[in-house]
């Protein structure tokens, strides 16, 4: 009986044990659609970048009019990638999913690298991606809006 009683108790501590350490829904939706995206932007190729963006996507970068549309902002990005090597680092710092919707509000630090002098600009700051699930399933940025920490010069 008492090794019954063990045998219960160390299935019921394997259990809960698993149980916590197991990712939750919107932890999984945060890790895909976050690391996915950061991703396709440090492939540094605009079809893999787009691929990840709804068609009615939103742009707002700092210093700059907002871009809308998926036509427009491939124009804005091929620019950028035909002038700058970059590297992001987004750290999550909230993520919140709403049925088809998620939310997230993230740090940055960038790297870019001009392509022809070598010359790297970096840069600080913070942003809100909004995410949208299609009816793939997939989840695609629908908004990234970003501003630099960095005072207006």
């Amino acid at each position: 009986m008492r090794l019954i009683r063990r045998a219960a108790l160390a299935a019921l501590l394997a259990l809960t044990g698993s149980c916590s350490a197991a990712p939750s829904a919107t932890e999984a939706i945060e890790r895909l659609a976050h690391d996915t995206y950061v991703a396709a932007i440090n492939s540094n190729d605009a079809d893999t970048l787009l691929a990840d963006l709804t068609d009615d996507v939103v742009y707002q970068a700092p210093g700059a009019p907002e871009v809308v549309g998926k036509a427009a902002v491939g124009e804005w990005v091929r620019s950028y990638l035909a002038t700058y090597r970059t590297k992001w680092e987004k750290t999550s710092l909230g993520f919140t999913v709403a049925g088809d919707w998620a939310f997230e509000r993230y740090t940055y630090k960038v790297a870019d690298t001009d392509k022809v002098t070598g010359t790297v600009i970096t840069d600080v700051g913070k942003g809100i991606n909004v995410f949208r699930k299609g009816k793939d399933g997939k989840w695609r940025v629908a908004l990234d809006g970003w501003s630099s920490d960095r005072p207006v010069s």
